[in-house]
């Protein structure tokens, strides 16, 4: 027996139809299932603010004054490196630091300055615990990192030595990673970069002294590759200060065949340009 319907006269046998008919009852169910378990988890415990525990009417997030206390990084900017200018010079608009020292990545961008609630929230994430806030962050990555992505896109995290991912317990980078993959389909590896030496903590050291601190630090196993050959490869981590730790790991992605690598942070330190030309 074969059903008809009206709207689009379109014939369908009675399997298809009961077929149709359980997957909308099961989308349905599953629907009302998960609104009426938010709302509930929602009763017993409120969303608040993220920094400063504020109870919000929605879902997790921030308040209003710790959103406008958040630094978004607005243009003009370096076309190569993200980093604020004075002038738009549209396609020219390229920093003297990326002409004189052209990086080994094709693009970076970062929607916030590494300053205010940007940077509060980066060091709950790091340091308290909160993975969980790489799923805030990656919406704003996207929308910032739009030109980044292409259909063949590769997230790759910078990595941790594995010392300090035990003590730290997870992979800030591959937390973001995994939100962008879920935001996205786009592949991710997690595996593919490796730091495969204990480096000393990069604060204080100038840029040259990161540079020096990193040579050495990360390779990308040869079991790997494959993974990386012929890829548009979007390099992710979660500040960007002087470049050193992204540029190292752009070069030898490169040299592992990556097509080109692009770096998306979440945010980034704004500094004179006379100190990140020395």
């Amino acid at each position: 027996m074969t059903l008809v319907t009206k709207k689009t006269k379109t014939i369908l046998s009675r399997a298809d139809f009961n077929a149709a008919f359980m997957s909308t009852v099961t989308t349905s169910l599953t629907t009302l299932l998960t609104t009426g378990w938010r709302w509930g988890l929602n009763a017993l415990v409120p969303p608040a603010c993220s920094l400063c525990g504020t109870f919000l009417r929605t879902q997790a997030g921030l308040c209003g004054d710790c959103w406008q206390s958040l630094g978004f990084i607005t243009g003009p900017i370096c076309r190569v490196s993200g980093q604020p200018m004075a002038v738009d010079l549209g396609a020219e608009t390229i920093s003297p630091a990326a002409r004189v020292h052209p990086p080994p990545y094709r693009m970076a961008g970062a929607p916030f300055a590494y300053d205010g609630s940007a940077a509060d929230l980066i060091k709950r994430v790091k340091f308290r615990d909160r993975p969980d806030l790489a799923t805030y962050f990656a919406p704003h990555m996207l929308h910032f990192g739009a030109d980044v992505l292409s259909p063949d896109s590769l997230f790759v995290p910078v990595p941790l030595h594995r010392w300090r991912l035990l003590a730290r317990r997870f992979n800030q980078s591959a937390e973001l990673v995994r939100a962008l993959n879920e935001l996205t389909g786009h592949d991710m590896s997690l595996t593919a970069l490796r730091r495969v030496r204990a480096t000393r903590r990069q604060l204080g050291l100038t840029r040259a002294g990161r540079k020096r601190n990193l040579r050495g630090a990360f390779a990308v196993p040869a079991k790997y590759r494959p993974e990386i050959a012929g890829r548009s490869v979007v390099l992710v981590d979660y500040v960007l200060t002087t470049g050193a730790t992204v540029e190292e790991c752009s070069r030898l992605l490169r040299r592992a065949g990556a097509a080109q690598v692009d770096v998306l942070t979440i945010a980034r330190v704004v500094m004179p340009e006379q100190l990140i030309l020395s």
